[in-house]
């Protein structure tokens, strides 16, 4: 039985790689799911949740560019590399886009960033004070730098792009969990509705269609607001709401799988239920199993995203595609589309990647193909 279960894999395996767009859209999920795991080593504003604020700089054009002064923290924070590279960089830092700067024997002069007015107001800070040193090279160098937004910046003044590749992480990390959820009470309930049968099957089958007539937006809603507005209460609330598909699709394949002759042998062996589900049925019955997970990571970053757009998704400042759509779909008719378009482009990009990798599975473990 392994071995013809290993031919099956290989043959389905070999069907996979001839799908150009199966191979192509999961190219771009593990290029996103890569970008996740690395976003603020990526990313041109490191700090966490690329919660850099410039009013001054709002909603500019990609390519924007300007000259960024940082006033450095009296007590720096010294972090780990890993958290660094995780988590962000804790940034005590102020960082101030300004149009120009000169220095006198002990002081820095500089105009803030401000295209509209005429006659910029000049400031001063003390260098030793600031800097800790009066080498007005070295200051030029380290704390005088000229920044490119490749995707302009958001309504904050943020790096666009930083907050878009940060917020790759929370649509990969609902999917994953929203994911392990639905499989981890659908496989259960399904297997024990189709196995079992009678009673039992009736009740769980009475769960799954109470639970398959509520709108799964609404369901969601409802759940956040028990749970209470957070990360982690919307990657639960999702989850409990997709498990109702996965349950149905294996409880129909336990309910042809336990005919079977080699069922009726491994009962005839003595196997009790538990070993008979998880080590005989269930390996045999993964196929669209995987297809249909593949289809609820989609579901679950679309999900994701219109929570956030209605305010009870993930919570600011954590970047959040739906989020930033919500912060910024006024500037459609405003001349600045982008700033809406863009995350939802990327949106997009990775629910129709996961619904073709989905389609490929779905195709590569189709015998009758």
């Amino acid at each position: 039985m392994s071995s013809a279960q290993g031919s099956l894999t290989t043959l389905a395996l070999q069907k996979f790689k001839k799908n150009f767009w199966g191979v192509f859209s999961l190219t771009i999920v593990v290029l996103c799911g890569l970008i996740a795991v690395f976003a603020y080593a990526l990313a041109p504003d490191n700090s966490e949740n690329a919660n850099q604020m410039h009013l001054s700089i709002h909603s500019k054009k990609p390519g924007f560019s300007v000259q960024m002064l940082t006033l450095p923290t009296q007590k720096p924070v010294e972090e780990s590399f890993l958290k660094t590279a995780f988590f962000g960089k804790q940034n005590g830092s102020t960082e101030i886009p300004i149009n120009t700067y000169r220095f006198t024997k002990d002081s820095l002069y500089y105009t803030e960033y401000n295209p509209e007015a005429t006659q910029a107001l000049e400031k001063a800070t003390a260098l030793q004070t600031t800097f800790s040193t009066t080498n007005t090279k070295n200051i030029e160098e380290t704390y005088i730098k000229q920044q490119t937004f490749l995707l302009g910046t958001d309504k904050y003044g943020r790096d666009l792009l930083s907050r878009l590749l940060i917020g790759t992480r929370i649509s990969f990390s609902i999917g994953f969990v929203a994911v392990f959820i639905s499989l981890l009470v659908g496989v259960s309930l399904g297997s024990i509705a189709g196995y079992f049968g009678g009673k039992v099957d009736a009740f769980i089958m009475w769960l799954i269609n109470v639970t398959w007539s509520i709108p799964t937006l609404l369901l969601v809603i409802g759940i956040t607001l028990a749970l209470g507005k957070g990360f982690w209460q919307v990657f639960i609330a999702v989850g409990l709401t997709m498990w109702v598909e996965v349950a149905r699709v294996v409880r129909g394949q336990m309910v042809s799988a336990k005919q079977m002759q080699y069922i009726t042998a491994a009962k005839a062996l003595g196997y009790g239920h538990a070993r008979i589900i998880t080590k005989h049925i269930l390996p045999n019955i993964l196929a669209p199993v995987i297809v249909i997970s593949a289809a609820n990571f989609a579901a679950a970053i679309l999900v994701e995203s219109g929570l956030s757009f209605l305010g009870i998704g993930a919570q600011p400042p954590i970047p959040s595609w739906g989020a930033m759509i919500k912060d910024h779909y006024n500037y459609i008719i405003l001349g600045k589309a982008y700033l809406a378009l863009i995350p939802g482009i990327a949106i997009m990009t990775l629910v129709m990647a996961f619904m073709l990798v989905g389609n490929a599975l779905r195709d590569a473990f189709d015998v009758k193909n």
